[in-house]
C-alpha cells in the first residue's frame, strides 16, 4: 500500500491522469483516483456489474490481474476503501449538507 498523499497532491493526480497503487489480496494494482472515477463506472457499482466496474477504474494490467486474483467480496471492499483514502477521498460519504430538512408550508 502507498502512502496516503494530501489532497492537494490527490487532485493533482486526478488533474494529470495518473494511478494510485492499491493491494489486493496482496497485490499491487493501480486505479483511477476515486474523484476522477466516471458516472458510467458508477453506475454499473450501483447495480453490481463489479467486473464492468472495474474494467473501468482499474489500469488494463491490473484489470487482468483482478480476474486471475478472483478476490472475495470482503477483499474487494477493504480495496475500494484504500482505493478512497490513497486518492484522498472516502467513499460512502454523502457531502451534502447535515442540516435536517425543515418542511415548509404554504399558506
Amino acid at each position: 500500500m502507498t502512502d496516503t498523499p494530501s489532497p492537494a497532491d490527490a487532485q493533482e493526480i486526478e488533474a494529470t491522469g495518473h494511478y494510485v497503487a492499491v493491494d489486493l489480496c496482496g497485490k499491487t494494482l493501480e486505479v483511477v483516483p476515486t474523484g476522477a472515477w466516471r458516472q458510467s463506472a458508477m453506475r454499473k457499482l450501483r447495480v453490481g456489474d463489479m467486473d464492468g466496474f472495474l474494467e473501468d477504474v482499474l489500469s488494463p494490467d491490473s484489470y487482468e490481474r483482478y480476474l486471475e486474483l478472483d478476490p472475495t467480496n470482503d477483499d474487494l471492499n477493504a480495496f475500494l476503501e484504500t482505493a478512497g483514502s490513497s486518492s484522498g477521498d472516502t467513499l460512502g460519504k454523502s457531502s451534502g449538507s447535515t442540516r435536517p430538512s425543515r418542511s415548509t408550508r404554504r399558506k
